[in-house]
């Protein structure tokens, strides 16, 4: 069967639900002289007559009937499948795959994935945690992936969906009961503070710091080192040290005293979080809800989402 034939056969059908040309054209979106043109084309390669015309009927012959009734179960079938189709493309449902770092997961999934889940309980979410540099998420076979807007990929759509986050330099309250309260980052040099790696063989993070225009990087020393956040943090409420992480992650230890900060007014903010995903991919329903649940209020206006996720 080619692609005419098709096209042709549900004309048929059409002509023989309506026993019209006209109101099968009215239907069809097309003039009543194409319709008897496919049917003619239609009858010339199968060999058969199909339709009894005049000018004031339309009947089937005794061959259109029988055409007629082993063709109804299949197209009918392809409709529904169709449509099936349409209601996928619109119903949240199948797996969605992101990849994210540690803190990303903490600050962006972790408050909706309860909400998101019982809304769209035929959604499988998946998630890829890791600290180590970013990934193709294309090649990875995700969907879409969490990232800082300067790490996103140039040939990905990105979505804000954290407002700008502040630093948040802490320690436990037993740390501080044994050292002095740093008071600027260069008192940072007498205490032992916790080393974040990015991945297994990357650059140590040097600490970033920010107070009315005036800007400090320092290079802390201490014991450990760790190349995920949880793990600093973990390290921090063992006493170990002094850990910088985003707030997002410390909020909930500072609510509960297990953890102090130190060093807010020098605490710069970072941009936020972005999801992205592959500009040539139409996003599945599933990612579509999710980007409508963890969206930033308002995107800001300097081009940053470079493009109309939808």
């Amino acid at each position: 069967m080619n692609r005419g034939d098709l096209a042709d056969l549900n004309t048929f059908l059409t002509i023989a639900d309506h026993l019209s040309f006209r109101a099968a054209a009215a239907q069809l979106g097309v003039t009543s002289s194409a319709l008897s043109h496919s049917v003619r084309q239609l009858e010339e390669r199968l060999g058969v007559r199909l339709l009894h015309r005049t000018t004031r009927s339309v009947s089937l012959t005794d061959t259109g009937l029988q055409l007629l009734e082993r063709l109804r179960p299949g197209m009918d079938q392809i409709s529904d499948a169709l449509e099936e189709l349409k209601e996928v493309r619109h119903r949240p449902s199948g797996r969605l795959r992101i990849y994210t770092q540690h803190w990303a997961a903490t600050a962006v999934i972790a408050p909706v994935w309860q909400r998101f889940l019982s809304t769209y309980p035929d959604v499988h979410l998946e998630l890829c945690v890791e600290s180590g540099p970013m990934i193709d998420i294309v090649a990875g076979g995700f969907d879409a992936g969490l990232a800082v807007r300067e790490r996103v990929p140039p040939e990905m759509i990105a979505v804000r969906v954290t407002g700008r986050m502040k630093a948040a330099v802490v320690a436990s309250p037993g740390y501080f009961a044994k050292q002095p309260v740093p008071r600027t980052p260069d008192d940072l040099a007498a205490h032992q503070c916790v080393l974040y790696r990015f991945g297994r063989d990357g650059e140590i993070f040097r600490w970033r710091f920010e107070r009315n225009g005036n800007k400090k990087v320092v290079s802390v020393r201490g014991s450990v080192t760790v190349n995920n956040p949880e793990t600093a943090i973990r390290a921090a409420l063992d006493g170990l040290g002094i850990v910088y992480v985003v707030d997002a992650l410390a909020e909930p230890l500072l609510r509960s005293g297990q953890l102090v900060r130190v060093l807010e007014s020098w605490s710069p903010c970072v941009e936020g979080v972005y999801l992205y995903y592959h500009s040539r991919r139409q996003p599945a329903a599933a990612l579509r809800a999710f980007i409508e649940m963890v969206r930033a209020p308002k995107e800001t206006s300097n081009g940053r989402s470079r493009k109309n996720p939808f």
